[in-house]
């Protein structure tokens, strides 16, 4: 397309200038003339948010570190799936620690830097693809220890778990990576911070669909795929056995497949939206650009109740979790109680030594 000149007389010229050079109106900025991305949020949204990701931390942190200290103080062999559980707690966890960072950000814009927009953008991005990833290595240990139950396979499986473990953490921080490309910029027209993706490396276009391309294959495809293959082949040889523990079997199944679909599948799906628009697949104008960009703050938020669930679909529904934190806060009460009885006889043996003396 060729440029188009426009010809201006010299008043109009002269009329420019003085507008330039001796304007005393204060620039007001039109927010529909901004850039269709990085609108601030609407304050009513920001404050729900805000909310919303404190409710999941006062939540998410407390509810993985019971499980982590259930699990981790067990004094029985730990399976597989309590390896990938305990694993899981830290991701989630780590993820749900970042989450005051955002929620002030929402409120107050960002405040904390270049160096921690970098980090926090890491944490969370690491953990939100280890966190998935080991939800599928629960799901394939769950048909390994159904359908293929065998003594030999089973102590394989032990040795090779903590390898696995170590395997999806350095996955999990290859694929975060990118999040190095994290800045906090300034907002247009305002003085307000994000901390936003800004890739000055090569083409932003091809950085950001590489991004996505394996967020969406391995944060949602391949995780959904490994735990619906699995769960569906469990559910059958479920079918086929007697016993009334099949039915709770089944139903935590059943709970883990929807709770994942209904946190973590808004996202993706707004997302694929967003890549399509970045890459001009659909036509779009800014009304529909700052729509989308706001349905990922929310769906996003919403996907991070998953870290709050986990404990509870994994944990608290699980007979064999609820007896161990029962031995647990038992054999705790127990040993409070003995050691307060030791403290009281020598403290009453120290008075009437004392008494003696005297």
């Amino acid at each position: 397309m060729s440029p188009i000149v426009v010809d201006f007389d010299e008043d109009y010229l002269d009329l420019l200038n003085d507008s330039v050079h001796n304007n005393k109106t204060p620039y007001v900025v039109d927010p529909n003339t901004l850039r269709c991305d990085n609108v601030p949020l609407d304050p009513t949204v920001a404050l729900t948010l805000c909310f919303l990701l404190v409710v999941i931390f006062l939540l998410a942190v407390p509810g993985n570190l019971l499980v982590g200290w259930v699990i981790g103080t067990s004094r029985q062999a730990l399976t597989p799936s309590d390896v990938y559980l305990f694993h899981l707690t830290i991701a989630d966890g780590l993820m749900a620690l970042t989450l005051p960072f955002w929620a002030a950000e929402m409120i107050k814009g960002w405040i904390f830097g270049d160096a921690m927009c970098k980090f926090l953008n890491i944490v969370i991005e690491a953990n939100f693809y280890t966190s998935i990833l080991f939800l599928a290595c629960i799901s394939i240990d769950r048909y390994l220890v159904i359908v293929h139950a065998s003594e030999s396979l089973r102590s394989r499986q032990r040795m090779c778990s903590w390898i696995l473990c170590l395997a999806v953490w350095a996955l999990g921080g290859a694929l975060a990576l990118p999040s190095l490309f994290n800045d906090a910029t300034k907002l247009p027209g305002s003085q307000r911070m994000i901390c936003s993706e800004n890739f000055d490396l090569g083409r932003a276009s091809a950085w950001r669909r590489a991004t996505r391309m394996f967020r969406h294959l391995f944060g949602f495809f391949f995780p959904l795929c490994v735990m619906v293959t699995c769960y569906s082949i469990t559910i059958v040889r479920l079918l086929r056995t007697r016993g009334f523990r099949k039915h709770r079997a089944m139903k935590v199944i059943i709970a883990v497949v929807v709770a994942f679909l209904l946190c973590w599948a808004p996202y993706n799906v707004v997302m694929i939206v967003d890549t399509f628009m970045r890459a001009d697949v659909i036509t779009f104008d800014c009304p529909m650009r700052r729509s989308v960009t706001r349905a990922l703050d929310i769906t996003f938020s919403l996907a991070l109740l998953h870290s709050c669930i986990n404990p509870v679909l994994y944990a608290f529904v699980g007979e064999k979790f609820r007896s161990n934190m029962t031995l647990l806060l038992q054999r705790r009460a127990r040993s409070e109680r003995l050691s307060g009885s030791k403290l009281s006889r020598s403290t009453s043996q120290t008075s009437d030594t004392n008494g003696a003396v005297l």
